[in-house]
């Protein structure tokens, strides 16, 4: 598909930043309070899944449309997306699960 000149890697960096930003924020956090590893552990690796996904759907949007097998590629890219993208929401609510099974037992 056709963006304009510089979106692609305007996404790419600025997602590369945020997410950055978050692991980097749950990283010291965790470090600080090492009581919860289990659900800091499943966060993490959500975001890391995230981040994965994203990166598919990136390539199914800067695919060379005018390849003979774009819309294979696309789809293939677009559903691979998906199933990394519903892997990390199952990560996260395992990591949300532990935080709240972690406070009840205060």
């Amino acid at each position: 598909m056709p963006l304009e000149e510089g979106l692609l890697e305007l996404l790419v960096g600025c997602f590369s930043f945020v997410m950055g930003m978050a692991i980097l924020t749950i990283v010291i956090i965790w470090f600080r309070n090492k009581r919860y590893t289990a659900a800091y552990v499943w966060t993490v690796l959500h975001l890391l899944l995230f981040s994965t996904s994203i990166f598919f759907i990136l390539n199914a949007v800067s695919f060379n449309y005018q390849h003979p097998m774009a819309s294979e590629e696309n789809s293939f890219n677009i559903g691979v997306s998906g199933v990394i993208w519903f892997s990390s929401l199952i990560c996260l609510i395992i990591g949300i699960f532990k935080f709240s099974k972690s406070k009840e037992q205060v």
